[in-house]
């Protein structure tokens, strides 16, 4: 019974609210009613006629041809169950606000837009994104369904109500704590309003021909759109991924709305910002700087929608070719270091991706580049196009690594991060690895788990950033500071050898050599090199699963059925011990897995470096490995398994 009693007050409100919405005479102001197609409606706006001049405008909306949106196709909109179940839900005022709080939360009868169920910002943030509108203005459109479009246009409407502009710009001085943020601090943060200034468009496109679309309701959307694009071009994000975010929907905004009269300048505005800024922003071998490859690939889509809705629209011509090519290049980067079953590496807060949501980025990227085989090759899955023609590469300005023996998805690849110091999504990891042999990585990043919040949420956060929960080496499980760089870097036809030197701590450096020996395995070579004393411990973050743990000859192997395991087993001075420590992987936002993870520890107890040797040696059981040996001799590595000797030069000494 109140299930039917909420669907009965829901559907009253809505049309309560459609009734009252008045023409905003506002909007004509904000337009420029001399452009072609809107004679009849400035004829009736300067009558004073402002319902018949709404409806003139709604009709010129309904009708118009001057403007291509690249990520919309309207004779190709399709529903999937997760946007069937967002829009079926939001008619209960349940909304999908953020994918890492499932099931979602109920907003109430009466939309609470300030409810915080959980004090993690990106949960409030998230809100205000108003995901769900969307996947309802796709179930209208391919249903006809008016109660979908019928409450889009009340909560549209509620949303405005309850979260004023006026609000943010009044209240601007909050205290630091973020319980104390006021709800516009939410709702009006730049990169929220630029989510909506871009979903909009859409929604707009999607909702029109309703009925509930009414000619006021079109001047009140005009208003309250313009107030986002206004307000962003006045509270840009000083730097980062936000302001690219931000700069490429201004751009989106002037270009799918020409209509107003600040149109040209909000495109200029995403323009002029997205020159500079890929230029700041991309090391000149195409990292983006923030150095978390999920970012680095959410960089190229910015960069790439922009010049698409560019290219679409007729100004493209208004990019420099250096824009093309930089973008390019940060292609490059991430066909390298993301694997080839389409997984990515969880380095720093990236999230595990969809292959996909992958496949289908290289798709528009094929778009912009289509002589480019390479891309080709990965839009459609080895299908056409060719693998590139190398297989190990450095790109030594951002300081991602990747040494491969193939680009099928049964080959081993170890992507290696050792960059600069670097910006906010960036984890104090440098040396750490992941190593992928045959669609299994064994040691996946730790992720982020969280972003921030309360203290109780940040604490969470900073577990996940701990350096001693990455594959990398650490003083007293202290972590370290990022400043990494290439000594040496050589890829031949046989082995591949790096070596990287960070300096960790104020007197411990930190550096690492790796051998893909034959591009068969791998060799490990650890100094920590200074006058700092104290613990020196290498770790290791296995997957999930049981590994074999053989302390006394500190020694691991995994444990699989199917013939794809991994032997991993650790040299160094004589009081080496191998202790487990506490391990997690978090391959979504507020997901988590309990995994194995292990540390090698000796004391550094004078001023002579601390050495370590660790042999990887990929294996179909770890019976099939016999004794490994392993040690440092004169500038020299050698190891042995069975019955084979393998001599090392360590290139710097």
């Amino acid at each position: 019974m109140k299930k039917y009693l909420f669907v009965l007050l829901a559907c009253l409100s809505s049309a309560f609210l459609s009734a009252q919405i008045q023409v905003n005479p506002k909007a004509f102001e904000l337009l420029d009613l001399n452009r072609k197609g809107l004679e009849k409606v400035k004829k009736e706006y300067e009558k004073g006629k402002l319902e018949s001049a709404a409806k003139h405008l709604l009709t010129y909306y309904r009708t118009r041809t001057n403007f291509t949106h690249p990520d919309l196709n309207l004779k190709e909109i399709s529903v999937n169950a997760t946007e069937q179940k967002w829009a079926d839900d939001a008619l209960k005022h349940v909304f999908f606000a953020h994918k890492g709080y499932q099931p979602s939360y109920f907003y109430g009868d009466n939309i609470d837009w300030t409810y915080w169920p959980v004090k993690d910002n990106e949960l409030r943030w998230q809100l205000h994104r108003t995901k769900w509108w969307q996947p309802m203005g796709k179930v209208y459109y391919t249903s006809k369904d008016e109660k979908y479009a019928k409450e889009w246009v009340f909560q549209y409407m509620d949303w405005i109500k309850k979260n004023p502009l006026e609000d943010f710009i009044n209240r601007q001085q909050v205290g630091a704590d973020v319980e104390s943020l006021p709800n516009s601090a939410f709702a009006w943060r730049a990169l929220e309003v630029s989510h909506r200034l871009q979903d909009q468009i859409a929604q707009f496109m999607l909702f029109i021909n309703s009925k509930h679309f009414t000619p006021a309701f079109l001047t009140q959307f005009l208003v309250n759109y313009e107030s986002h694009a206004q307000h962003i071009l006045s509270n840009y994000s000083a730097q980062g991924n936000h302001l690219l975010f931000e700069a490429q929907r201004v751009l989106y905004a002037g270009t799918s709305f020409p209509e107003f009269k600040e149109a040209s300048k909000w495109r200029a505005s995403g323009i002029q910002i997205l020159n500079d800024e890929i230029g700041k922003q991309v090391f000149a071998d195409g990292g983006q700087y923030e150095l978390d490859l999920g970012y680095h690939l959410a960089a190229i889509n910015i960069f790439s929608k922009a010049l698409r809705m560019a290219q679409v629209n007729g100004f493209a011509d208004e990019f420099p070719a250096s824009y093309s090519k930089i973008i390019h290049d940060m292609i490059v980067v991430t066909m390298n270091m993301y694997y080839p079953n389409y997984t990515n590496p969880l380095f720093s807060d990236a999230k595990m991706g969809s292959a996909n949501s992958l496949i289908a980025n290289y798709q528009e990227f094929a778009k912009l580049f289509p002589e480019d085989e390479n891309i080709l090759y990965f839009a459609t899955e080895g299908k056409e196009g060719k693998a590139p023609s190398y297989l190990s590469k450095a790109f030594q300005d951002s300081g991602f690594y990747v040494f491969r023996n193939g680009w099928t998805p049964s080959s081993i690849q170890m992507d290696v991060k050792a960059g600069p110091a670097a910006h906010w999504h960036n984890q104090p990891d440098n040396g750490t690895f992941e190593l992928y042999i045959n669609e299994r990585n064994f040691f996946p990043d730790s992720g982020s788990y969280v972003y921030g919040g309360s203290e109780e949420v940040l604490k969470q956060r900073e577990w996940f950033r701990q350096t001693k929960v990455h594959n990398t080496l650490s003083l007293n499980g202290e972590n370290l500071s990022s400043n990494s760089k290439c000594l040496f870097w050589s890829a031949t036809p046989t082995t591949d050898v790096l070596t990287v030197e960070n300096t960790s701590y104020p007197e411990l450096n930190h550096r690492r050599t790796f051998f893909f020996v034959e591009k068969k395995f791998f060799v490990i070579f650890d100094e920590a090199i200074g006058t700092a004393k104290g613990d020196v411990a290498l770790h290791f973050n296995f997957l999930e699963g049981d590994m074999i743990a053989d302390y006394a000859n500190h020694k691991v192997a995994t444990p699989f059925t199917d013939g794809n395991n991994l032997v991993v087993q650790s040299f160094g001075p004589a009081d080496l011990k191998m202790e487990k420590q506490e391990g997690w992987v978090s391959y979504a936002y507020r997901q988590k897995a309990e995994r194995d993870a292990f540390s090698f520890t000796a004391e550094k107890a004078t001023d002579a470096p601390v050495q370590f040797i660790t042999v990887l040696i990929p294996t179909k059981s770890a019976d099939a490995v016999g004794e490994i040996k392993a040690e440092y001799v004169d500038g020299a590595i050698h190891v042995e398994f069975n019955g084979n000797t393998y001599n090392l030069n360590t290139p710097i000494q």
